[in-house]
């Protein structure tokens, strides 16, 4: 093993109905920047972030992904060979809370992990500044059983506008991509500027 700092490229993907704040929160994140105005992703982008885990240079590519129904049909190129599956709802709207088992089984079905009971996935309930807290409909109990009863997946409630919990609950989507990275070696090929690193260490096509 190389005692060189080795660069690591996890894909991330985010998760969740339309408007719960995964373009928000993404950008809060990068860019420390929160915007009022909402503005539906279309299809989906992706940003990128660096963050350091103990000796390991960590690049995030964090994908959002549309909301809407009608683009769930590009799932499947932009779900495989991710790492780890953000999942997003808002905790003062009901319906996007009842939603995640649909998103949660879509990205199983079109990212077919090798082993989908392990494929780690991380549950964000946003918007808990809104009202006080008053409107909340999700209570942090309930979010946590739903959590329990998927393989106890990591929980975190986040504001994007206040940044509350927004960096803390990437470190953990970061290290828990991590857990998942020995698949994700094969995929280097996707990614231009990785194409060298993958020559280097021999990585195989995924074709």
């Amino acid at each position: 093993m190389s005692l060189v700092r080795r660069r690591t490229l996890l894909k991330v993907i985010v998760l969740g109905d339309s408007g719960v704040g995964k373009t928000s929160l993404m950008n809060q994140y990068v860019h420390k920047k929160f915007s009022q105005q909402y503005k539906a992703t279309i299809g989906a982008d992706f940003v990128t972030k660096e963050v350091q885990i103990d000796d390991r240079i960590i690049t995030l590519q964090i994908w959002d992904t549309a909301g809407q129904e009608r683009f769930q049909s590009l799932g499947v190129a932009f779900y495989r060979g991710a790492d780890c599956c953000v999942l997003v709802y808002d905790v003062n709207v009901l319906k996007s809370y009842d939603t995640l088992d649909n998103w949660r089984e879509e990205f199983l079905k079109q990212a077919s992990p090798s082993d989908p009971k392990t494929f780690p996935f991380v549950l964000l309930g946003n918007k808990v500044d809104i009202d006080g807290g008053n409107s909340r409909v999700v209570s942090e109990k309930k979010a946590k059983e739903w959590c329990l009863a998927k393989g106890n997946i990591p929980y975190f409630e986040t504001s994007a506008k206040e940044d509350f919990n927004v960096d803390a609950a990437f470190l953990c989507v970061a290290k828990t991509a991590l857990t998942n990275e020995h698949e994700q070696d094969i995929y280097f090929n996707t990614i231009p500027e990785a194409v060298s690193e993958t020559e280097q260490r021999g990585g195989g096509c995924a074709c």
